[in-house]
């Protein structure tokens, strides 16, 4: 990543190895307890071999830290992974996702980093299409994506298993054909 995507409150930085075992920190302790983030899955248990592999960073897959821009603390982070809908290279979507705080939620911070991966990802990658989900009940990140420049396509019912049941998401993208957000 030669460029960091900054924006007014946040900015896009590599992921290091401390940072997958401050996410473990910040797992352990609550600070990223969300009804709708029930996985019970750890930043490196999930991380350590990729990390190991390629540093976290590459045209199919990645995670970066946002920080706020003033770069005192990471508040979060944002992922990417490939999709596809084809045999074809040009049939890859890459789909998002974030993880922030909960004392960094609400400020604006994930549409704003969301919007700066997507972006990035369009001036990085061959990728046509950024995708992102969320569940049926998170109007906040439903908001934060709209905000982002994403559009809502539809529900994907019981698309996603997390505390013992299957739950709904909302699929949102964003192609290299739209207008940025403002």
């Amino acid at each position: 990543m030669s460029v960091r995507p900054v924006g007014r409150l946040v900015t896009l930085r590599p992921l290091t190895r401390a940072d997958l075992e401050l996410f473990d920190g910040w797992h352990l302790d609550g600070r990223l307890a969300s009804e709708f983030d029930t996985f019970g899955l750890r930043r490196a248990e999930r991380h350590r071999g990729a990390y190991e592999e390629t540093g976290l960073l590459t045209e199919d897959g990645g995670d970066l830290v946002v920080m706020t821009t003033d770069g005192a603390e990471p508040v979060g982070d944002v992922q990417w992974h490939a999709v596809r809908y084809g045999p074809n290279r040009g049939s890859i979507a890459l789909n998002i996702g974030i993880t922030l705080r909960t004392d960094a939620r609400g400020r604006g911070y994930g549409s704003e980093a969301q919007a700066l991966l997507a972006a990035y990802l369009l001036g990085w990658t061959t990728a046509n299409r950024i995708e992102a989900s969320t569940d049926l009940a998170n109007l906040a990140e439903q908001r934060a994506l709209e905000r982002a420049g994403f559009t809502r396509e539809g529900v994907l019912r019981g698309a996603s298993f997390r505390s013992g049941a299957y739950h709904d998401m909302v699929s949102f993208s964003r192609l290299r054909s739209d207008q940025p957000p403002r």
